[in-house]
């Protein structure tokens, strides 16, 4: 009986591939293929356009790289330089401070009057001020809390 069911199993299999194959041709005679000189101009239209495609994605690739690139390196001088300003000002304010407690020091011990001493800090502190861009209201709490 096994064998009966699986010769018919075999049949109906072979029965189906061929409708298949009957029906794939039926399909592909009733499709509307192009002529040899429409397959040459379809071609060529593709091809073009893929070329005309690659160009324009080369072009704008050269183009931001080369904004990427020198933006880049605007922005690392701008770093840099910012850095180098800040380690002058920072130096620069380190000496001013020393000084600045040097002229207190002189002030003080040869003249003895405190106003002359309020009045050499101000002016140091708001030169440090401007150099530094800091705020001048601090530089005048940190004076008055020395002249006191």
């Amino acid at each position: 009986m096994a064998n009966k069911e699986a010769k018919a199993n075999k049949k109906e299999e072979k029965k189906n591939k061929k409708s298949f194959l009957k029906g794939f041709k039926a399909e592909l005679k009733k499709v509307t293929w192009p002529t040899p000189k429409q397959l040459v101009n379809n071609t060529v239209a593709v091809i073009t356009i893929v070329l005309i495609t690659a160009v324009i994605v080369f072009v704008l690739d050269l183009a931001f790289e080369a904004i990427n690139k020198n933006g880049v390196e605007k922005i690392k001088e701008a770093i840099e330089s910012s850095n180098t300003i800040s380690e002058n000002t920072v130096d620069e304010n380190a000496t001013n401070e020393n000084s600045d407690e040097t002229n207190s020091v002189d002030t003080n011990t040869s003249e003895g009057n405190s106003t002359s001493e309020n009045s050499i800090e101000n002016t140091t502190s708001e030169e440090n001020a401007t150099d530094n861009g800091e705020n001048n209201s601090q530089e005048n709490v940190s004076t008055e809390n020395s002249a006191e």
